[in-house]
């Protein structure tokens, strides 16, 4: 589970930064397959930041 941790926030590192370079389809998928692997603790910072970033791109 620790390695995903790592993994999600460096993909919504990556999603903003895609984001940022007009590529916001690409960070849209990306950041999804991650986030949609957990299954619990989504009152974790990092879950709670790809949440709230992946609003903003579904938009």
């Amino acid at each position: 589970m620790k390695a995903k941790a790592f993994e999600l926030r460096a993909t919504t590192s990556l999603a903003r930064l895609l984001r940022d370079t007009n590529r916001s389809d690409e960070a849209r998928a990306m950041l999804a397959d991650i986030y949609n692997w957990f299954t619990e603790g989504f009152d974790n910072a990092d879950l709670k930041d790809a949440k709230a970033l992946l609003d903003e791109l579904n938009q």
